[in-house]
This record gives C-alpha cells, sequence and structure tokens, in this order.
C-alpha cells in the first residue's frame, strides 16, 4: 500500500558523524576543572547529541539553567532529551533550544552529567 505523504528524495545524501566540545554552560556548578566531550550524528536534518560535562571534584546543575552551548548545529525550534549523572541515581529532562542544552530540574552535586538529544534543524 502507498502512504499520503509526498516523498522529496529517496538517497541518504546528507549523513555525517563527528564530535564537539560543549562549552560549559551558565548553569553549571562547577569544582575543580571543567572538562567535556561530545559526539554527532546527523542524518538529514535531524541531529542526535551526546555529551558528558563533569568537574574535577564536581558538577551539579540548576533548574532551568544551561548545562553546555554550542552543539554543532542550530535547533530548529525546541526538542527534549534526556541526562542523567556519572552514578546513575538521578535524570532530568533537557531541552535543547538555539545552540544551547538547558535542564528541566536541577541535578546535585556529582562526579559527572551525560546527556543525549536529538534535534531537527
Amino acid at each position: 500500500s502507498s502512504g499520503s505523504g509526498t516523498m522529496t528524495s529517496e538517497l541518504l545524501s546528507d549523513y555525517e558523524e563527528g564530535t564537539w566540545i560543549p562549552n560549559q554552560g551558565s548553569g553549571l556548578t562547577v569544582v575543580g576543572a571543567f572538562t567535556s566531550s561530545g559526539t554527532y550524528t546527523k542524518v538529514g536534518r535531524q541531529v542526535t547529541v551526546t555529551g558528558n560535562v563533569a568537574g574535577a571534584t564536581s558538577i551539579a546543575g540548576a533548574s532551568g539553567g544551561v548545562i553546555c552551548t554550542s552543539l554543532p548545529f542550530t535547533v530548529s525550534g525546541a526538542h527534549a532529551g534526556s541526562v542523567g549523572i556519572g552514578n546513575v541515581n538521578q535524570g532530568s529532562t533537557l531541552i535543547a533550544f538555539s545552540t544551547n542544552i538547558y535542564l528541566a530540574t536541577a541535578l546535585t552535586a556529582n562526579a559527572g552529567i551525560t546527556f543525549t538529544v536529538t534535534y531537527i534543524v
């Protein structure tokens, strides 16, 4: 059976993988040296990023605060994702907007914050 959509392309001509460095967001409380790393996969307009931000001693995130800036591609609209911390006893929803990631709820001090979000560009 055929769908009611209108096909615009059959080719997977826009695929990219890479790394990115999350910049420290203003919503973080970092004790010790800040470190971060991240990867991304872009397929057409859809981008999935993963990242980790940490402090040498600890890191915490404020409710509604920016945990990182410098997403590899600017977000179209706003999209939700998930975030956890090093020992997985906390979690939060996050929002990707513009080139930033925001926490919906606070994360108390821990070794690191790991996150993933999929958004449209």
